[in-house]
């Protein structure tokens, strides 16, 4: 017996020497997780929004729970609303910057950063949010919307809907285009732009807390922000008289999560599969929880607050649509990424609305003429 010990030890130390040898191979061929599974990963995500604000708030909060449930607790999201961390409009700083390594926003307020962003959320008579998905996923869009965030280091994902909006809240009747004339107005992107083509001012820089005050104290003439189920839960039918349709400005206007792209790459590629099925899923839950509010939330805006409700006539939408095309094209003259990206929507557009004429607009047509029959 006493000559097997030695020889048991001699082959323990050849095992031990042997798998010294091969530890490099190994750690390359794992994952993070193989090698940490306990390991938890903090991030931080700021919104733009109010905390917890219907659809807009609750959906990055959502988004840190699914997370955090499919890893098992291996990423964990702090969700901060908009001012908490930093300001509601710095949060793709933020993210481009490293500061934090999430946000919860709206690409048209990036035009200042580039101005082909803006058609990653919603364009004036757009997409709606169905055709809006489908152009992302599966037309093209979504490699125009990496290649335009490319430069800052950021990743974008597809953050929700909030389905076809209002046209907004008005203290003055709206009856022809010339009414737009120095109408100070509550309007990002290229819908502000629309405005002022028609003489209008608008303004961009303000959250949705600050619309009430704004329109109560004359700073601002107009405002949209999304549509009844915010709008109520704002309080902005206390400060304005008129609630017009449609949302000619955003027909379906796309949420987005900012990732930083270092901060992603970084992650192991488990958890950043959990990440983007997270993102998916919110996608459409922000859809299936606006569909619904907007109902219920209009529903009480009419029958308990006696809100005037007031649809933009025929001459106001078409010289809305006019300006629309000028704006376009004056943006796509001047900037070469803004007109690859214009080229990719309105070629989607126009067939998808052709198709679309066959479809879910023949039946609301129908509708409407039992409605109101000749």
């Amino acid at each position: 017996m006493g000559k097997v010990v030695p020889i048991c030890w001699l082959m323990v130390l050849i095992l031990l020497f042997g798998c010294q040898q091969e530890a490099p191979a190994k750690v390359n061929s794992v994952s993070q997780t193989d090698l940490l599974p306990h390991q938890v990963i903090k991030w931080r995500l700021a919104t733009s929004w109010p905390k917890n604000l219907p659809g807009l708030g609750m959906a990055p909060e959502r988004f840190a729970q699914l997370v955090k449930q499919m890893s098992n607790g291996r990423l964990v999201i702090t969700v901060y609303g908009a001012g908490e961390l930093m300001p509601a409009l710095s949060v793709f700083d933020g993210v481009s910057k490293g500061t934090i390594e999430m946000a919860h926003s709206a690409s048209y307020y990036w035009k200042g950063k580039a101005s082909a962003a803006q058609f990653f959320s919603s364009i004036p008579f757009g997409l709606t949010a169905q055709q809006m998905n489908a152009w992302l996923h599966y037309g093209g869009g979504m490699a125009l919307w990496e290649e335009v965030y490319q430069p800052f280091g950021v990743l974008p994902l597809a953050g929700g809907n909030t389905g076809m909006q209002m046209g907004g809240w008005f203290n003055k009747v709206i009856a022809t285009p010339e009414d737009f004339k120095g109408l100070k107005m509550r309007l990002p992107g290229i819908g502000g732009e629309v405005l002022k083509k028609l003489g209008g001012v608008p303004v961009d820089a303000l959250a949705g807390r600050e619309l009430y005050s704004a329109l109560q104290t004359g700073a601002i003439d107009a405002a949209e922000w999304v549509g009844p189920y915010n709008d109520l839960s704002l309080g902005l039918y206390q400060v304005a008289k008129y609630y017009y349709y449609p949302g000619w400005h955003e027909p379906g206007s796309t949420m987005e999560f900012l990732i930083n792209k270092q901060a992603f790459s970084a992650l192991p590629e488990d958890l950043q599969m959990m990440v983007k099925v997270a993102a998916s899923a919110i996608n459409q839950d922000m859809l299936d929880d606006y569909t619904q509010g907007h109902i219920a939330a209009m529903d009480v805006l009419l029958n308990e607050h006696n809100v005037q409700v007031k649809a933009f006539p025929y001459s106001v939408m078409r010289a809305l649509k006019n300006a629309r095309d000028d704006v376009l094209n004056h943006e796509a003259a001047k900037d070469p990424l803004f007109n690859k990206v214009l080229e990719s929507y309105i070629a989607n557009e126009k067939s998808v609305k052709r198709y679309f004429s066959y479809t879910e607009d023949a039946l609301s047509q129908f509708e409407i003429d039992e409605q109101h029959p000749q």
